[in-house]
């Protein structure tokens, strides 16, 4: 049960990455274009900024779309009262997660704005600062939730070991009494601890392949490929632990009770 804890902790660890990735890659801003631009000279801008490292998608928006748009939020024609279509063209732009910050974004409307094409580049600079700060939060509390709960695993398994070393400790005595080494002694337990992880992590992966076989069932596109790589290896890293773990805690029991004299074991 405690692998399993880790491993849910894992997961939820793996998606908050992927869902502030999602929510960073969601703020963008609009590279608004010059009224006489040619649609052969917008077309070549947003292939430019499509091939541009910091990009994640761009979408053009031309004035008779954004004049289509607005008629339809506003409810009349506007076009028809003013005699002219007041709006502009532009390029919506997703940026990449980790160019989603307003220094970033800073750099990049200098670098567009060198673009005669380009008039000017809008983007909430307060939404940034407010998506940044919280996610750097929640990162946080994730980071101190797991640091508990990695510590809450290692008492629990190591006072599991140690009860189950203790109803042993006159076995180890009387070892120890006929002469055999704390080396000898302590081999049996090691494997038998090294065995009883690898139970506990497979039957930890199992619980968890069933939680995400739920979670891909209600939830559709959670999973890529690139998940599915980051899935495996944690679920390695549940198998090292189990086994690791384990091994510490039957080491660091068998060692104290090693330790002990005969009339200690009575106490």
């Amino acid at each position: 049960m405690v692998l399993f804890m880790l491993g849910l902790l894992g997961l939820l660890v793996l998606h908050a990455k992927k869902l502030s990735d999602y929510v960073k890659e969601n703020i963008g801003f609009s590279v608004i274009l010059q009224d006489d631009i040619r649609d052969v000279d917008a077309n070549f801008l947003r292939k430019t900024l499509d091939a541009s490292a910091f990009v994640k998608q761009t979408e053009y928006i031309s004035k008779e779309r954004a004049a289509n748009e607005m008629r339809k939020e506003i409810g009349e024609d506007f076009i028809s009262f003013l005699g002219y279509n007041p709006l502009s063209a532009s390029i919506d732009v997703r940026l990449r997660a980790d160019y989603a910050n307003n220094d970033s974004i800073a750099k990049i409307e200098n670098k567009l704005l060198a673009y005669r094409q380009v008039k000017e580049v809008h983007y909430q600079k307060s939404l940034v600062n407010l998506v940044n700060e919280n996610i750097s939060k929640i990162s946080v509390i994730i980071l101190m939730f797991s640091a508990l709960m990695l510590f809450v695993a290692l008492v629990l398994i190591n006072n599991t070991v140690r009860l189950s070393v203790y109803s042993k400790r006159f076995i180890i005595n009387t070892m120890k009494l006929v002469g055999a080494t704390w080396g000898f002694i302590r081999q049996p337990f090691l494997l038998k601890s090294m065995l009883h992880g690898l139970y506990a992590s497979m039957l930890s992966i199992a619980m968890l392949s069933g939680v995400i076989y739920l979670m891909v069932n209600e939830v559709e596109g959670i999973l890529s490929f690139g998940d599915i790589q980051l899935i495996a290896v944690l679920f390695g890293l549940v198998v090292v632990l189990g086994i690791v773990m384990n091994l510490m805690a039957t080491f660091l029991a068998v060692s104290k009770f090693l330790r002990l004299k005969t009339d200690d074991l009575y106490y």
